[in-house]
């Protein structure tokens, strides 16, 4: 099978190109980084070097693929010329509109927990568009990829551990969070992948559920401060510290009502509805482990 791959080497696309390579799938994958040619190719892929704001190069990179995975790749949240929801839709539109041109008949799309919402998850709603956008495609099988909370996402606050000494959020302390590894993510992309498919299918991939207290614990016995704690701090006082770090404000907000739709619990009412039967291999512990060396 020929597998297009989009997202270069990162956290999920790269154990997904080594799992699809591994299975004897013939892989092309897609960076904008002609440096990164030489690691693809090492890992038994073929590169396509070019950028996914480029229309032409996506359709011909995905001629004659019969599935390909499609990631929106992060960007500058601290770059004031950055509109976010714009950014979302005109990359998931440039996939869509490659899609169809090059006539590919199934698609894995990494969306988000969350993505069912029209409003009130924050910068979330771009997955929302992302959604709705990939939805216009006909005769396509798309399997709508929503993971949860990345465990390396808590890399942000190793900051905060070290000058105060605990972790501040507008949410945490007792809210139960789904967690998740991009090596977990990357293995449920495999399966969908390799899976006769039609219609439309959205599944969510978690590896663990856990406290955000439960979270501090095993984080802070993994570094050495076994009372680290993870207290809840206002709203306002999470957009102050965001927008006082220089993010985009209009994108600090964004990520504030995100993180209080995790704490109100609307953002994963959906996923709570269809969880996963199975969760991942990836467990916290394992994590911290990394965390651990990080810090």
């Amino acid at each position: 099978m020929k597998v297009i791959v989009t997202g270069s080497l990162g956290h999920i696309s790269k154990p997904l190109t080594q799992e699809l390579v591994q299975k004897g799938h013939h892989i092309t994958v897609i960076s904008s980084n002609s440096e990164k040619q030489k690691d693809i190719e090492a890992l038994g892929a073929t590169a396509a070097i070019g950028s996914l704001e480029d229309i032409d190069f996506l359709t011909a990179a995905f001629a004659g693929a019969d599935a390909v995975y499609c990631m929106i790749p992060p960007n500058n949240y601290f770059d004031p010329n950055l509109d976010l929801m714009a950014y979302y839709r005109r990359i998931a539109g440039n996939y869509a509109q490659a899609i169809g041109q090059a006539g590919v008949k199934r698609a894995v799309y990494l969306s988000s927990i969350g993505a069912h919402l029209e409003k009130g998850s924050g910068i979330l709603i771009g997955h929302y568009y992302g959604e709705g956008i990939m939805n216009t495609l006909s005769d396509v099988a798309i399997t709508f990829m929503r993971p949860v909370a990345f465990y390396y996402n808590l890399y942000g606050y190793v900051d905060m551990i070290k000058k105060a000494g605990f972790i501040g959020a507008n949410y945490g302390a007792d809210d139960i969070v789904p967690w998740v590894s991009p090596v977990d993510i990357a293995a449920a992309i495999a399966e969908e992948l390799q899976e006769p498919a039609s219609g439309r299918k959205v599944r969510y991939v978690a590896s663990e559920e856990l406290t955000c207290n439960e979270v501090a614990s095993i984080l802070g016995a993994a570094i050495g401060k076994p009372d680290l704690k993870w207290i809840i701090i206002s709203n306002e006082q999470m957009l102050g510290g965001l927008k006082g770090a220089g993010m985009v404000p209009e994108i600090a907000a964004g990520l504030v009502e995100m993180y209080a739709s995790q704490h109100n619990r609307l953002l994963d009412e959906d996923y709570y509805r269809n969880k996963p039967k199975v969760m991942g291999k990836v467990k916290m512990a394992d994590f911290a482990k990394e965390f651990a060396a990080a810090f």
